[in-house]
């Protein structure tokens, strides 16, 4: 055993190339795998700590459709009911940072909402006293310094983003005195009165069984984990590859070892030792290469989940043993379904069974024939899936069968185009140069299928972003009408500054926003002034005639395309509100936001909602005086730096937030690309090893080296320019998928495609850059072959 052990590991320190292709494409395939595992871990984590942060997911708590008076909470003390108050909001800094702010009274306070031990170093008076202390992580610590906030203070447990201050100052630096979010209810005490009794209005939520975020977050999280999953797809290609040429190879070492008496399970047995040693190194060396691809994408991750949906989540990355084992797991996995074809082979290998690379190709041609089949069959799933499909997990399973479905019938197109040439084709050389290319097929299908993946990927998803990017910008061109947008510190000064700005401004409009339901499920209720700037820019996608002014004389709503979508709801549908019954004037696009959104005239919102706080507007004035207006407004009222934003600000951040938002699908797009590129590398460096009892016999009748160099930088390049061809139509089919159906199951609403003819040709020219790069080394090679090795073909058995 031991001497066929080193017989078959011989094969690797003779060819280290090889080899180090092999273990290069398994741990680049687990680093993008484990980078994106390693990422969605970090976000999990920090969902899981805000979820438990002040024992949310072990107490249940006593809220009320807007803020609870604070005489509220002083009559429920009063009449036996444990309660603790807490104040939520969110702490605008300045223009880049922000901040969760919770209030808590820690003298009150459930055991299980203790997230701070005052106990240690005498921290209570001083939290207690003004200015007070603001609690925060490490990470949180580094990024408010500088700010005018509290002094700050260390403590562990405290969700990233997030600072815990006493009720008293955060209702200050909230600005809402008096006011409370809601109530904790201590669950080892019970209640002296029934609640309707003491507080009528109010209701018990039980703890909360998962993060609200996370599950906001989840189509993002299947989004990164669908790319991570290509890229690994994209990397076992040139692991097959590798493999399956390796096993080619070492063919007449298999027959000798069976003939010298080796059994066949021994073999086996060697050869899987063998193949999860490979697969352990690699994926060691995946996990490492995954930690770092993870530290460089995760603070735009961050910056993302912050930006779309709130979420605080570390820019730093934990070592997790989740997603390392994960990792290692796949790279095994893969390693194995890598071998699996071979390894079939080889137990059906016959004992004197000859080691011919045309009988190799013969055998191909063969499965070349259920290769169609089983990517016809994929192809018919895919359609299957769009027709009758609902759902995310739908929507990813259609993709990977139309990926995989054209991948695998690419090889059997390419050998029909190539017959077909061969039949064309006049002359020896000629002839000969399309049989060599077809016989060449089977050792190159995989890299190029690799290829055609990658290339579709980016066609897809550099369409979506680019179709992303034309639309949102034309969509915050609509939506940001407003030349400044106010936000006042409280409702007198408010009221004082809309007086101020009456004689010097085209329009003071008021934004109102109030929580509601719509159907049983939480929703977002804005009121709208109707007024010119509405008329011109709002962008509706579908309405009944007349919509502004039905929606001027009250009765009637907007909703945004998510909630319409969800609801299966159309212009002129009744809906329903908490004490609201009206129509359905129009469906809005809302892109960038997760939640339900309905919009009614602003008499309807006060009349639902009283208590709502009107302190912000947004004001027209002609462009050239918003600047002077603000600066006015700024020296004449006091107003802090953050009260006024003009449009041009407010859209930057909004265009940085998207550019970030895809910064991760950019980098995974050209990671993927690289990593086909190598399988196109190892894959040629391999076969031109293999080929000199192809090339021998045309060198001696006379083709010269240097020719034959060039015909087979041709042929790559060929292959390359064919593949990306076929890659065209796959890829604009891709991104019609991503916008018309994956971003409607995951998100809620639909994106117009546009085609962007330069991209496809920048991308096209990249492709075959690469694969001139990937021949480049192969076809030196074969140029500065020496005679006497092209001689030697002659005195061997093949």
């Amino acid at each position: 055993m031991r001497a066929a052990l080193f017989a078959l590991l011989s094969h690797w320190r003779r060819s280290p190339l090889q080899l180090a292709m092999l273990l290069l494409g398994l741990a680049l395939a687990t680093a993008l795998w484990s980078g994106v595992q390693a990422i969605n871990a970090e976000a999990r984590a920090s969902y899981a700590e805000a979820a438990a942060a002040l024992g949310q997911d072990q107490l249940a708590r006593i809220e009320a459709e807007s803020p609870i008076a604070q005489e509220t909470y002083i009559a429920l003390r009063r009449a036996g009911w444990p309660v603790s108050p807490v104040v939520e909001g969110r702490l605008r800094i300045d223009e880049r940072r922000s901040l969760h702010l919770i209030g808590i009274d820690p003298l009150t306070l459930p055991a299980p909402a203790r997230q701070v031990e005052f106990g240690e170093g005498d921290a209570l008076l001083p939290f207690l006293s003004p200015p007070g202390l603001l609690f925060v992580d490490a990470e949180t610590f580094a990024r408010l310094q500088g700010a005018d906030l509290p002094p700050l203070r260390l403590a562990e447990g405290v969700p990233p983003g997030t600072a815990i201050a006493d009720i008293g100052q955060a209702q200050r630096l909230l600005r809402i005195e008096g006011r409370i979010s809601h109530l904790l209810i201590d669950p080892a005490a019970v209640p002296a009165a029934p609640l309707q009794d003491v507080a009528p209005g109010l209701r018990i939520s039980p703890p909360d069984s998962g993060s609200e975020v996370a599950r906001l977050t989840d189509s993002f999280h299947l989004n990164l984990t669908a790319f991570g999953l290509l890229s690994f797809a994209v990397g076992l290609f040139i692991v097959h590859s590798a493999i399956g040429l390796a096993f080619e190879q070492r063919r007449p070492v298999f027959r000798t070892l069976r003939a010298l008496g080796l059994p066949a399970g021994t073999l086996m047995g060697l050869l899987l030792a063998e193949l999860l040693l490979l697969a352990l190194v690699a994926g060691m060396l995946g996990l490492v290469l995954g930690y770092l691809v993870a530290a460089v994408l995760l603070p735009d991750v961050a910056a993302t989940l912050r930006g779309l949906y709130g979420a605080e989540v570390p820019g730093s990355l934990a070592f997790r043993p989740g997603w390392a084992a994960a990792g290692l797991g796949i790279a095994v996995l893969g390693t194995l379904i890598s071998a699996s074809q071979s390894l079939w082979r080889v137990a059906r290998l016959p004992l004197m069974a000859p080691a011919q690379p045309r009988a190799w190709a013969i055998a191909s041609e063969r499965a070349l024939r259920r290769q169609a089949a089983l990517g016809a069959g994929l192809l018919l799933a895919a359609a299957g899936l769009l027709l009758w499909g609902q759902g995310v997990v739908a929507a990813f399973a259609l993709l990977a069968a139309l990926l995989l479905g054209a991948a695998l019938l690419l090889p059997v197109l390419l050998s029909l185009a190539l017959r077909a040439a061969e039949r064309l084709s006049r002359g020896p050389v000629a002839q000969w140069f399309w049989a060599d290319t077809r016989q060449q097929l089977p050792g190159l299908s995989l890299a190029l299928m690799a290829l055609l993946l990658a290339l579709a990927a980016n066609i897809g998803v550099g369409t979506m972003v680019s179709s992303f990017r034309l639309t949102f910008t034309g969509w915050l061109d609509q939506r940001l009408a407003f030349e400044l947008y106010l936000s006042a510190p409280d409702e007198a000064t408010a009221a004082r500054v809309t007086d101020w700005l009456e004689p010097r401004t085209e329009a003071v409009l008021p934004i109102l926003r109030a929580d509601t339901e719509v159907l049983d499920r939480p929703a977002q209720l804005y009121g709208m002034t109707v007024h010119r700037t509405y008329r011109d820019n709002w962008p509706l996608l579908a309405a009944v005639p007349d919509v502004w002014d039905r929606m001027e004389g009250g009765g009637w709503a907007l909703v945004n395309e998510q909630l319409a979508r969800r609801e299966g709801l159309s212009p002129g549908d009744p809906l329903r509100l908490p004490g609201w019954e009206g129509r359905i004037a129009a469906i809005y696009s809302d892109y960038g936001n997760p939640a339900a959104q309905v919009i009614v005239e602003t008499r309807t919102l006060l009349a639902l909602h009283p208590e709502v706080e009107q302190r912000r507007f947004g004001i027209r004035v002609a462009p050239d005086r918003a600047a002077a207006l603000a600066e006015d407004l700024r020296a004449t009222f006091d107003l802090p730096a953050d009260a006024l934003i003009d449009q041009a600000s407010l859209k930057g951040f909004s265009l940085q937030v998207f550019e970030r938002t895809f910064a991760v699908t950019a980098a995974l797009n050209v990671l993927t690309l690289g990593i086909a590129g190598l399988a196109m590398f190892a894959s040629l460096m391999t076969l031109s090893g293999m080929r000199l009892p192809q090339l021998a016999p045309v060198w001696a009748i006379g083709l010269t080296k240097a020719r034959l160099a060039r015909l087979d930088f041709l042929r790559t390049l060929m292959l390359a320019a064919a593949t990306m061809l076929a890659a065209l139509p796959l890829g604009l089919a891709l991104a019609w998928v991503l916008l018309a159906v994956v971003n409607v199951q995951a998100f809620g609403w639909r994106l117009p495609m546009h085609v962007f003819p330069g991209d496809l040709l920048r991308l096209g020219v990249l492709a075959l850059l690469a694969a001139a790069l990937a021949a480049a080394v192969p076809v030196r090679r074969l140029a500065r072959l020496r005679p006497a090795d092209l001689l030697r073909v002659f005195a061997n058995e093949r």
